[in-house]
Parts: structure tokens; sequence; C-alpha cells
């Protein structure tokens, strides 16, 4: 199967969100499709789904010209579009939601759960996947719901699958296995478009690419003929830095402010101690199973520990919820920002103010002036992009609304800000952006904590890093140690001597 895009535009009132953009895909290759949050990408995807219309241009199946009305035209030629927001119910069993909206029934209307947990394990046994029917949605990983969607295209027979950041919210292990069915896929001849901002991802797993920049296609070409950088370049409109961000020589700050002792949850971590001054950036990283996210929920308040001892500025504290970690002066930022960091139904101004609300407001009456006026100034500071203020959360790119949440807790005046995967979902630029906004929060002797499972950018922008396995610190690195391979070899269970720029716990 072949699709050809021909001269698509697309206009939302003034905002000329496609001009004139040319895309073919066809089965057995793995095309990118590339550019900044608001390149048009999301748009050009609707059209090919059926869920927006073209003003202008054409779509031809296999050189017949076609029209979807809906998605169910689009499905029903043969493309099936993987939402970023999964369409799983987690109250229900795999082999029911393979079937969703298209319910094998016997007579009377009942379910015929047997036929539909059959023709489940069929398509699993055909596409090599290993997984029970009869398992409850919300007991699988992120990895492995993108599966089942992937199956249930396969089930209704697409040729071209539309995946649109699937691995945002995956570790590296998830990743190789979501990989792995793509391949079967291409296999299988089922052309993939794959929309990513993790540019070694494209590297990797596709065969060509295609780079939109404000509605209009700038390069596409064979994904072996570019680097990352000519990518990202091809992506923003200029050459994007690639050099190290982190800061030479940066003395330990005689003021610390967070300390950890001997602490324990008996489940996620055990027996964690370590020391932050004002100022560093320090990163937390290691694979699946760490435990670094339940750690830093719980010294925010958000989860329980078992034992042992916080301190801030030297004295001892009991965070007893979120709410009283912000008085004490810690912010957290939270991994997936859609499920945690933002409020859908809220604007923009709501969003980046919720935090502060008790703290600027006089007998519940909430001083939106003040918030207003704040709000202002971090706007200019964080490079925000967008329209009115008032304007809902959801019309900002994935980038902005980052820096949004960002805002958010600045506005707390933080002495601790723990961001958790601060760049996940958020394109080149404004990944950028963010790197400079920590660098230029620690010299304003914030102390800033990092945690992410890219070993690059802990390496790019922190000035050391705590190397987690399986609820334990293994070690940490500094300077010349601070290496792809010496943290591998950490996160995954390994133990090193007493070298420099190493400690060990």
């Amino acid at each position: 199967m072949k699709i050809e895009m021909n001269t698509i535009r697309k206009s939302f009132g003034s905002n000329d969100v496609l001009k004139d953009v040319t895309f073919s895909v066809q089965g057995g290759e793995i095309c990118a499709l590339l550019g900044e949050n608001g390149a048009g990408k999301s748009t050009l995807m609707n059209i090919l789904g059926g869920v927006v219309r073209m003003d202008s241009g054409s779509i031809l199946i296999d050189d017949k010209e076609v029209q979807f009305e809906t998605p169910v035209d689009s499905l029903e030629a043969g493309i099936a579009f993987i939402h970023q927001e999964l369409n799983l119910i987690n109250d229900l069993p795999v082999y029911e939601n393979m079937f969703l909206g298209r319910e094998i029934k016997r007579k009377r209307g009942i379910l015929d759960l047997e036929q539909m947990y059959d023709k489940t394990v069929e398509i699993f046994e055909r596409m090599n996947v290993k997984l029970d029917p009869n398992t409850m949605v919300r007991d699988l990983d992120a990895s492995y719901k993108q599966i089942v969607e992937i199956c249930r295209a396969m089930m209704m027979n697409a040729s071209i699958i539309i995946m649109d950041e699937p691995t945002t919210s995956l570790t590296e292990t998830e990743i190789e296995r979501v990989f792995a069915m793509m391949r079967t896929l291409q296999e299988n001849n089922v052309g993939i478009i794959f929309i990513s901002h993790k540019l070694n991802e494209v590297k990797e797993i596709c065969n060509r690419y295609i780079v939109l920049r404000d509605g209009i296609l700038v390069s596409t070409g064979n994904v072996s003929d570019v680097t990352n950088k000519d990518l990202a370049s091809y992506m923003v409109g200029f050459d994007v830095r690639t050099e190290s961000l982190r800061r030479n020589n940066i003395q330990e700050k005689d003021k610390e402010v967070l300390r950890v002792e001997r602490l324990t949850d008996n489940c996620h971590f055990k027996d964690i101690h370590f020391s932050i001054h004002a100022g560093e950036i320090v990163g937390i990283t290691g694979l699946l199973g760490d435990g670094r996210s339940e750690l830093f929920q719980a010294i925010f308040g958000a989860n329980s520990y078992e034992s042992g001892k916080i301190f801030l500025e030297g004295k001892e504290v009991t965070i007893k919820d979120t709410y009283h970690a912000i008085q004490e002066g810690i912010a957290y930022l939270p991994r997936n920002r859609k499920e945690n960091a933002i409020i859908k139904d809220m604007n923009i101004i709501e969003n980046a103010s919720i935090v502060t609300w008790p703290m600027f407001s006089n007998r519940g009456i909430i001083n939106t002036t003040r918030h207003e006026q704040l709000f202002n100034e971090q706007q200019e500071a964080l490079r925000i992009k967008m329209d009115k203020m008032t304007d809902n959360i959801t019309s900002l790119s994935g980038g902005n609304q980052q820096k949004v949440v960002l805002s958010k807790w600045l506005a707390a005046n933080p002495k601790v800000l723990i961001l958790d995967n601060p760049t996940q979902g958020v394109d080149v630029g404004a990944k950028e952006d963010i790197y400079d906004i920590i660098l230029k929060l620690a010299e304003e002797n914030i102390a800033i904590i990092v945690l992410s499972s890219e070993a690059q950018e802990i390496i790019r922008v922190c000035d050391r890093a705590l190397v987690m396995y399986h609820g334990v610190i293994k070690g940490e690195v500094r300077d010349e140690m601070m290496n792809e391979q010496i943290i591998m070899s950490l996160a995954t269970g390994g133990e090193l001597g007493e070298e420099k720029g190493v400690y060990q716990q």
C-alpha cells in the first residue's frame, strides 16, 4: 500500500498551519515525521486520520484519490492512528480492549467473549507477542499498552500505522520492546509514520524522514544520510548546540540545602543517603525499577517512607504532605506532564498559579492581580510562547506547557527544585530552553535535582550524578567518570573500585 498526500493546505482562522505539504509513505518502511511543537505534524496526521478536513490538496491510496470525512473512513482504508493518549480501558482485560467498538456478539446481543479471546490469541501469535489476553490493562506497563494498540490496528487489517510519540513515557527496556514490534510490522509490509522528538530513536528505527517547520516541508530524505545535528537544524531553522553544558570546576557550596539519611520505604528504595548544596545541579539516573521517582515523591510528601531522616538547611523535618513540602521550600515537577502536571480543563494562568493560590489569598479570596503580575514576569523569563493567558492550557505546545508547569513551581520560590524527566515529550528547541532555565536557576542558588533515564541528558547538564539500581544508590559520578559506560555499569548493578570521581555507597 502506498499513500500520497499532495499540496495539503490547512488554516485555522488566520493561522496557516499547513502550506502545500506533499508527503508519501508505503508499506514496509518506517518514516519519521519531525518538527517542533506547532510545526503542523499533528494537523497533517489528523487529516490523514480523517479527524480534520483539509482546505485543499489530495490524498491518494495506490494512485487512487480518496476522501476521508471521518476517522472511520480512514480506518476502513487501512490507516490506523495510535495517539499519544492510548484509547484503552484499564478496568477491562486485554482481549476485551482489543475489540472496543467492534465487539463480537452472539444472538440477542450477548458478547461472544470466547471468540474475542481466541482471535486475540491468534493475533498475538502472529505478531510474536508474549502476553496473556486475560491480563487486566491496568497491570500492563506502558510498552505493553502500546503493543496492545498496535495489535488492535493489525486486527483491523491496517496497512499504514501512525504512531504519535509512542516512546515518550517509556524506559529503555520498554522502548526496545516496542521497536522489536515495529520491526515485525515492517517485515509484514506494514508502513509506519513515526512522530518523535527523540532523534537517536529516529536514527535507530527509521528508514526515511520528513521535516516540517512552520507548516512548510523543509527537508526529506534517507535517515542514513543525515546526522542528529542535521535533523535538529532542519527542525528549528538554525544550528542547535550539542556541546556539554556542564559547568567546569564547580566548587561545592558551603550551604547544604537538603540531606537525606538512611531513608527507606521497604519497597521502592532503601538506606538512601545523600547531600545537595545550594546552586548545585545533581542528576539521579538508573533503569526501570530503580526507585528514583518514588524516592523523591516521598521526600516531597506525596508518598510515605518507613524510616530515615530528611534535613533542610541542617534542620530535621518530617514532611507530612505536599503542601507542607511547598511551605518548607521543596518543589516537584512530576514526570508525565499530561497525567500529573497540567489540569486540562483550566486555562494557562490557572495552571500557572494553582500552587500559590494559598500564598496569595486573603480570607479565601485569590489575589488574581498578584498572580497575573508574577506570571507575566515568569512568561518573559521562561520565554513562554502563547497568546492570551486565559487560553486553555492545551492550546500550547508540549514545550510551552512544560514551561508553564515550571513557572507554577518557581512562583513558590523553592530552595530545592526536583525535576522528574523535565524534557519528556518536548522538541529540541524547547529542550535547549529548559536546559538554559536549569542553569540560570542554579546560578540563583536553587538546588536542582534532575531525574532522568537519559544518561546523555544527565552528563550534559548536571554537575554530578547519583546512579540507582533496584532502590539503592550504587555510586556517585562526576568529572571524567561521568560517562555513559560507567553510568550504565552502575545502573545494571555493577561495582566500581575507589576510582577518582566515583564515590562508593
